[in-house]
């Protein structure tokens, strides 16, 4: 396998927090850290922002955390900025803050926001979900009890006491192509006419190119060659970590053999920007996998035919 890095930075990658891993069990630095903090409310997996059009992060002081009626809900620490101490805030989905801006989904508006404010938002939604998702241990199933600053969840059973820490799940996702065509796909539950490159979980006992070779020979029956890295996304959806590749076909003939996709098909530039299909949003890498594929032809950019093209997919898709 090739390793060959982009140089450009992927949207909800970067965070550009100082994560004081140090300070995590410091009760007396946390609770200072707090009084003059920022909160990042989630709630309903959703993040704070000013508005959907103009997103820009909330940062809530302990104040206006008690003006929105969610003050002394658990926070879980992220890191520090400067001299200011950021908090991921886990919001009850039963709850009503009553809070300036709107709760937006990240994949939706995360193309709009400044790299190190999605980065920041990204961090936050992705460790107040799998907060939500531990409550219970399990090993022994009781219940759980946060740690290090949220960053642990220790379970409270007398005779078990194991301790849960942040996991991500590694998933490929791998655009095929030649100099002419490149290979997308399409689920059905997907928005009409939406395509995106192919990918999946990588499996027990596998590496990181076995997993692009099994899921594209699953997925397209496709066989590939030539699996070179090119940059990763955390994507915390709930909590994968989605590490990018260009591989090369070594046949083209299309057979769904699992039947994940609805279709799959080889699309050249030009049907590309005709509006043959609707690309993955901004947001993703699987639209950064293209794009740097379609600018490597000379005289070609993506984003710069985009907004001549039907075929940008809309801010809330």
């Amino acid at each position: 396998m090739t390793v060959r890095g982009s140089q450009r930075r992927n949207f909800l990658a970067g965070t550009p927090l100082d994560r004081v891993g140090e300070r995590r069990g410091d009760p007396d630095w946390l609770t200072a850290a707090r009084r003059d903090g920022r909160f990042l409310p989630v709630w309903k997996g959703r993040s704070l922002v000013e508005s959907r059009d103009h997103p820009r992060p909330v940062g809530l002081t302990a104040d206006e955390l008690t003006g929105a009626g969610i003050a002394g809900l658990p926070d879980i620490l992220l890191g520090v900025a400067g001299d200011q101490a950021w908090f991921a805030l886990a919001v009850p989905p039963d709850a009503t803050p009553a809070t300036a801006g709107e709760f937006c989904d990240l994949r939706g508006i995360g193309h709009l926001l400044d790299p190190d404010e999605g980065a920041l938002l990204a961090f936050a939604r992705a460790m107040v979900l799998w907060d939500e998702r531990h409550a219970f241990c399990g090993r022994c199933g009781q219940p759980t009890r946060a740690s290090e600053a949220g960053h642990a969840r220790d379970c409270k059973g007398e005779t078990c006491g194991a301790r849960h820490f942040p996991r991500v799940d590694p998933a490929i996702i791998v655009l095929v192509a030649d100099e002419e065509r490149c290979l997308l796909g399409r689920q059905a539950a997907w928005p009409e006419g939406r395509y995106s490159t192919l990918a999946g979980f990588v499996e027990p006992g596998e590496s990181l190119e076995d997993a692009v070779a099994r899921e594209v020979y699953e997925e397209a029956g496709v066989r590939t060659h030539d699996i070179v890295y090119q940059s990763s996304q955390p994507w915390p959806f709930p909590s994968s970590l989605m590490l990018g590749y260009r591989a090369q076909p070594a046949t083209y003939n299309i057979d769904r053999r699992d039947s994940e996709l609805e279709d799959a098909r080889w699309f050249t530039r030009q049907e590309i920007v005709s509006g043959t299909c609707l690309l993955p949003p901004p947001v993703s890498i699987a639209w950064r996998l293209i794009e740097d594929w379609f600018d490597s032809e000379p005289g070609r950019r993506l984003a710069a035919e985009a907004d001549a093209g039907p075929w940008l997919p809309r801010r809330d898709s």
